[in-house]
This record gives C-alpha cells, sequence and structure tokens, in this order.
C-alpha cells in the first residue's frame, strides 16, 4: 500500500516545526510497512486527483499575502478533496486560509477558501504558550500556540476540543480548532503530531480506509518516546 501526502507550501508555511508533521506521519507509515510519497505543493504546481492525507503548515501574515493567489487558484480542488473526505491537517496560518478570511492588524483582508466554516480577526494581543486540550476521539492533546488571530466558529464545523490549559482559538470561549469532515484544523504547533501520536494514527486510517474501502486495522507501535513527549509538553506551565 501507498499513501501520497500533499505538503501545500512547505517553504512559505514552516513555524516551529511545522514539518515534524510531514516526518511523523511518514515515519508511522513506514513502520508499518506502508509506503508513503511526499507531494510538495509550491505557487503555480497543479493538484493531483490521487492525493491520500493533506498537511499545511503556519506562516506569518506576509508568508500569508504570498500564497493567497495561489491558495485561491486550487481552493476548488482542496474543497473537492476534503468534501470528499481525505484526511487534511492545517496549522495555524492555513488554519485559518481555509475559513472565510484573516483581517490582520492592519485592516487588510485576505480572502479565504471557505472549506471550514469559520473566519479569523486579528487581535490586539498574541497568544502565546502552552496548550491542553480535552478531546474525547484523541484524548488529552498538547501543543503550542502563538498567533494574534482570533478565530470564531460557524455553524457547520465542530471544535477540535476543549482548552484546559492556554488560549485555543480566541481566548475567551475555552474552543481549539475546528473539524470538518476529516478535516482538522488547529492553531498547534511543537509540531502536534509527534506528540499525540492519535491523531496522525486517525489521518492514517482515514486515508486507508478512503483508498481501500474497508476499516483500517493499523498494527500497533511503541509509543514510549511520544508518550514521554506528550507529558513533558503537558506539565510545562
Amino acid at each position: 500500500m501507498k499513501l501520497r501526502i500533499l505538503h501545500l507550501y512547505p517553504k512559505e508555511m514552516n513555524l516551529y516545526g511545522d514539518h515534524g508533521n510531514i516526518l511523523s506521519i511518514v515515519k508511522r507509515c513506514e513502520w508499518r510497512g506502508i509506503k508513503a510519497e511526499v507531494v510538495v505543493h509550491e505557487p503555480g504546481d497543479p493538484i493531483p486527483d490521487d492525493i491520500d492525507i493533506i498537511f499545511g503548515g503556519g506562516g506569518q501574515d506576509s508568508n500569508q499575502n504570498t500564497i493567497e493567489d495561489d491558495l485561491r487558484a486550487i481552493g476548488p480542488k482542496l474543497k473537492e478533496l476534503v468534501e470528499s473526505d481525505v484526511p487534511t491537517l492545517v496549522v495555524c496560518g492555513l488554519y485559518q486560509l481555509f475559513g472565510e478570511y484573516f483581517q490582520t492588524g492592519d485592516g487588510n483582508k485576505i480572502e479565504g477558501i471557505g472549506i471550514l466554516d469559520l473566519h479569523t480577526v486579528a487581535g490586539k494581543n498574541r497568544l502565546i504558550g502552552n496548550v491542553v486540550v480535552d478531546e474525547s476521539e484523541f484524548g488529552e492533546i498538547v501543543g503550542y500556540e502563538n498567533h494574534s488571530g482570533l478565530t470564531r466558529l460557524g455553524k457547520n464545523v465542530r471544535p477540535l476540543g476543549t482548552v484546559s490549559k492556554g488560549n485555543g482559538n480566541n481566548g475567551d470561549d475555552e474552543l481549539e480548532g475546528a473539524r470538518y469532515h476529516n478535516c482538522i484544523g488547529t492553531y498547534l504547533h511543537g509540531p502536534i503530531l509527534p506528540k499525540n501520536p492519535r491523531i496522525t494514527d486517525f489521518l492514517i486510517s482515514k486515508a486507508i480506509e478512503r483508498q481501500t474501502g474497508q476499516p483500517a486495522k493499523l498494527a500497533r507501535l511503541n509509543d514510549t518516546a511520544e508518550t514521554r513527549a506528550h507529558k513533558v509538553a503537558s506539565t510545562r506551565p
């Protein structure tokens, strides 16, 4: 079996170790004997049809401006893939741009591609620090946030989880991230996947199920290092 992972804008959108999410997916595939191919997308590149997992990271406002036109051009294709249940993880900047829009601090409105029913407006202060999120499917989720954007969810998405430490989407409604079909949006850097392997395995499982039409049965891995990293992150102030 082979899974193709689409990595959106790795040059422009790779803050705080987000590339580690790709490494986590690839390694947890390889350790189970699953071949994983990373397909890099930069502005002007086409989007292949045979994509099994989509990932996009975070970037500064200037980087979001750089990719804005290309993202809008490929938006319909990405929406088609998400609507067809391709498992997807978008972090921080691309989480924002998968929504309706991001309004920057100077009033510039960067249009999103409307896959996720949410919008973001820059706040006066940055939300920075370690985050712990409670979620029934994945258990406790840990990560690190650093964003000025205040994201509000609409009716057609549900939150990734509830914040027990940190700020999350906006610092006041105790919600973090968003979920729609098999798409997960989040502000958690760190990167998020190495310390939260259940989310990585969710992406892999859903990719296999979509490809085969059968429930995925992933081989268990030794997650001692991942568990230790998770525990350390969860206890940081």
